[in-house]
């Protein structure tokens, strides 16, 4: 689905990936690796609001669990069912089955203020972007 050289990131580990009106969100595979084995994922609801930076579910994994956010704002337009039966895709496979949620933005121009791939594997080489994920 979403590739990560088309994705823009935010510095708490998320991507999106804007397809046209629709927004596709999920989590880097720096995030997931550093989570380790995903077991439960707590989505948003569909039409939900949702805001830039909004922490809208939670990831739980063995070692704990970690909020995410949402890295742009709008309506929720669909949730990765497959998750409730099978978390561990965002371990295999964070860009393609293991995405989270879709958003009909409500600003498109949100999503080109983060990081593109460049720019976020230089952050991930910096301290503060082993604080938080």
């Amino acid at each position: 689905m979403a590739k990560p050289e088309h994705c823009r990131y935010a510095k708490s580990h998320e991507w999106v990936c804007v397809e046209g009106g629709s927004a596709v969100v999920g989590v880097s595979d720096y995030a997931q690796s550093e989570m380790t084995d995903v077991v439960y994922v707590d989505l948003p609801k569909v039409g939900r609001k949702v805001k830039l930076g909004e922490s809208c579910g939670t990831v739980e994994s063995v070692k704990a669990a970690f909020d995410f956010y949402s890295p742009v704002s709008g309506e929720v337009t669909a949730v990765n069912e497959a998750l409730a039966k099978d978390p561990a895709l965002v371990n295999r496979a964070p860009f393609e089955g293991g995405w989270f949620f879709k958003v009909k933005p409500e600003n498109p121009k949100e999503a080109e203020s983060l990081m593109d791939l460049a720019q976020y594997r230089e952050f991930l080489k910096t301290p503060a972007a082993h604080g938080s994920h």
